[in-house]
């Protein structure tokens, strides 16, 4: 899948912190059914221009993303949030 969507050179954080990954999204909660409904919004995730989205993947991990603060050496990368469970193409669907 690649690294992080990082069109800033920023390292991994929170939606919420000033340093981030335009592609750190937070985590997401998944039922006891292996279901998740997720909706995303977000100030740098942009659809359309230079750092769009469109064509790029989302990437769903096994563990919990520690938002770059866990002190492990993935924490500022990917947020140590262990193996990729599951991945799609964003796109538009017309």
């Amino acid at each position: 899948m690649g690294p992080h969507f990082n069109p800033f050179g920023k390292t991994h954080g929170a939606p919420e912190d000033e340093t981030r990954h335009v592609g750190s999204l937070g985590n997401i909660t998944v039922g006891s059914d292996g279901k998740a409904n997720v909706n995303i919004t977000d100030q740098l995730v942009k659809l359309i221009g230079p750092q769009s989205v469109i064509g790029r993947s989302i990437v769903v991990y096994s563990g919990e993303d520690d938002m770059g603060k866990g002190g492990h050496e993935n924490s500022l990368t990917n947020g140590n949030a262990g193996d990729i469970i599951g991945a799609g193409v964003i796109g538009l669907d017309g």
